[in-house]
């Protein structure tokens, strides 16, 4: 199949990446993950000037999933997936997170999506992540919870049948667009704040199903020498860019967190010269 309602075919001109996807045909087995310590001094300061004089909720998640879409747009490798032994560019730019319901040890969990459009900023971004996460906790949950609910309580060889069927579904390239909607599986980028129960970030396997490349964990902030810190651990498809590549497009980051009022600009807005990796 050559078609796919959720990205377009890339015509490989490499050889050795030709054969990549047969050498290596699962997500899993090609994960390259790094730690990366980010300086946010800067960008806490203009958080909390921003929050105090213009009473806005900034989060220091909705920067980072502002500049995550920034990276991404100017980096656009990083929107590639395999699937079917196929190199494929995404059509959007799709983050996905997990909120809970309440800080608790047994509280659920919903699964949230969020479509990063070009003309899309920090402010516009923060309030769609507010609203979304409001919306959720208030209602429980979301359809895709709903859905997961329902295969969830279905007899084990009927999922064992059900996944053998979607796996061969998602190999052609006709797995179900309404199953796809929502699924954190099916993003971009997946992140996990673990900084908002305390915790430090930690490697995050990738998933052999659907088609996420990249997974993000970020970790709580910390004072270093009077800087403000924050670590991030991420994990990606080494099929889809080499690590050269994603290095250079994790200066992107560097540079937006040194500069926050970048974050103000729209998405496909053009960096400054120096922040684009040479």
């Amino acid at each position: 199949m050559k078609k796919r309602k959720d990205a377009t075919l890339l015509k490989v001109e490499d050889p050795f990446h030709s054969i990549v996807p047969y050498v290596m045909p699962k997500r899993t087995e090609s994960e390259v993950s790094m730690t990366v310590t980010f300086d946010i001094t800067e960008l806490l300061a203009f958080i909390k000037k921003h929050n105090e004089e213009e009473g806005t909720n900034y989060k220091l998640f909705h920067c980072i999933c502002t500049a995550a879409g920034k990276m991404i747009y100017h980096r656009p490798k990083l929107n590639i997936f395999i699937a079917g032994r196929r190199y494929w560019m995404r059509n959007d730019i799709t983050l996905s997170f997990v909120a809970k319901q309440q800080f608790s040890d047994g509280a659920d969990e919903t699964l949230m999506t969020l479509k990063i459009e070009d003309d899309m900023n920090l402010d516009s971004i923060s309030k769609l992540i507010i609203g979304d996460v409001n919306k959720a906790r208030s209602k429980g949950n979301n359809d895709l919870d709903k859905t997961m609910k329902f295969v969830g309580s279905l007899p084990r060889f009927v999922l064992e049948i059900l996944f053998k069927i979607l796996a061969r579904m998602e190999y052609q390239g006709i797995f179900p667009a309404s199953l796809q909607e929502g699924d954190p599986n099916y993003t971009t980028c997946l992140l996990s704040n673990l900084g908002s129960i305390g915790a430090d970030s930690c490697y995050h396997h990738l998933s052999n199903y659907g088609t996420n490349s990249m997974m993000v964990t970020i970790g709580t902030m910390y004072k270093e020498n009077k800087r403000d810190k924050v670590q991030m651990t991420i994990t990606l498809d080494e099929r889809i860019a080499d690590g050269f590549y994603f290095a250079k497009s994790l200066k992107i980051v560097n540079y937006v967190f040194a500069h926050p009022e970048l974050l103000m600009d729209k998405i496909a807005d053009p960096l400054p010269d120096e922040a684009i990796p040479k």
